[in-house]
């Protein structure tokens, strides 16, 4: 889905200093400037993201353009692995920085050359993830900014993450099912790296494009937050919200944003509510393509209340009732809570991590290796228990297996043609 702009900000930045490399942009675009008077961070108590970029810019390594058309065998459409609205992203090989070891497998985003707007998301990715330090946020490993007869190009270095994106595994059918324990897991780090972005810096940050595609997953499934480009400073000093022009992605923009350009923190929250229950329904926010009155998610799950006899029917039928139903009416609940249309309303990222930390608790810490799918089935007491008749672990655990292979025969073949290539560079 594509992002979305609905006015122009007309406001201007003030000039402030950046890194030696960012220099040559002149006018930081995140420098507060968008926010109305009354929403402005106050110097004295604190300080922003382009400042605290400065601390920390010389963790970021500099590659030449050089360096990254190799690293991908110039920008190999075979080493392709993504694809948005502000560029391209591809699988690419890095040397060490001390130049010494096996070369890192990373992931390289090359903007598209676009203008304006692409290079202020790029800006923003380059001072935000060089601030930012958590497991649930992916690792920016450096970038290139090169202005010559080829043009402009930008590309970001990131760390690679082997299972794509939270986004493939719920809606693409090539991939195997998630478990409902490795569902529980993704929301949880999810919810604890918007926590990190909310309350564990000196400056509050606001992700504003929380959505399934922007959750990465690595080998051990493990999420991490990404893409900044849309990312913002929140208000300070007491103040209530930041005024800025309205952006995001359909379906997952908090109501009271579009409305009025007020973003707050608890714009994310709700972009929260909307993905936990893209996690239990396996659908999409928004789905064109479905009947009507199905194409909107939030509207289609009114019909399935958390408390009613016929919840059930509005889950992921891939988990093929391998779940708890009396966890999944907790979550549901809270995605109700994050939902509510006064954002006041909405409980802090800090509350959801503790409520999810309640009713995952006892499927992910105790003794998580032993638990069969019919373990989560069996400690949910409902009256309106499906009926359908769950298969034997053995066959479940078989047929996973099997899925799982496929998905490792995909990988090892991608796997074989890039260093087939890279081999093929070496030459």
């Amino acid at each position: 889905m594509k992002c979305f702009y609905y006015f122009k900000d007309k406001s201007r930045g003030r000039e402030r200093r950046s890194a030696p490399q960012l220099k040559e942009q002149g006018k930081s675009d995140y420098s507060g400037a968008d926010r109305v008077t009354k929403s402005s961070w106050s110097v004295s108590s604190t300080r922003s993201i382009p400042e605290l970029y400065e601390e920390k810019a010389h963790n970021l390594r500099v590659f030449s353009y050089s360096e990254l058309r190799q690293a991908t065998n110039n920008f190999n459409r075979l080493l392709k692995i993504g694809e948005g609205g502000f560029g391209n992203v591809y699988k690419g090989s890095i040397k060490p920085a001390e130049g010494k070891g096996d070369p890192i497998i990373v992931a390289i985003k090359k903007l598209n050359q676009d203008g304006l707007q692409g290079h202020k998301q790029w800006v923003s990715e380059v001072q935000f993830l060089g601030v930012v330090e958590h497991p649930n946020l992916v690792k920016l490993i450096g970038y290139c900014a090169v202005d010559g007869e080829r043009g402009i190009q930008r590309l970001l270095v990131y760390e690679y993450m082997l299972n794509k994106s939270l986004d493939d595994h719920l809606f693409n059918k090539a991939y195997p099912a998630l478990s409902w324990k490795t569902r529980l897991q993704i929301v949880l780090g999810a919810a604890q790296g918007l926590l990190y972005l909310h309350e564990g810096l000196e400056v509050q940050v606001i992700f504003r494009d929380f959505k399934a595609s922007n959750i990465l997953l690595d080998e051990d499934f493990k999420p991490k937050l990404s893409d900044f480009g849309l990312a913002r400073e929140g208000p300070v000093a007491g103040r209530t919200h930041v005024s800025t022009a309205v952006m995001g992605t359909h379906g997952y923009a908090a109501p009271d944003y579009v409305e009025t350009g007020h973003l707050t923190s608890k714009s994310d929250v709700w972009s929260f509510g909307v993905v936990l229950y893209e996690v239990l329904t396996g659908r999409r926010s928004l789905e064109r393509n479905r009947p009507k009155g199905e194409e909107k998610l939030l509207e289609w799950v009114k019909q399935y209340p958390a408390e009613g006899k016929k919840f059930n029917l509005m889950m992921d039928p891939r988990l093929e009732n391998q779940y708890s139903s009396s966890a999944a009416r907790k979550i549901a609940l809270l995605a109700e809570n994050c939902l509510q249309k006064s954002a006041k309303e909405r409980p802090t990222m800090s509350e959801v991590v503790e409520r999810l930390k309640q009713i995952i608790q006892p499927f992910v810490e105790d003794n998580p290796s032993e638990r069969s799918p019919e373990t989560f089935e069996n400690e949910a007491v409902d009256s309106d228990k499906p009926t359908k008749k769950i298969e034997p672990a053995a066959s479940w655990k078989r047929r996973m297996n099997q899925l799982e292979k496929i998905g490792e025969n995909v990988e090892g073949a991608n796997r074989r043609r890039f260093m087939i290539m890279q081999r093929a560079e070496v030459n």
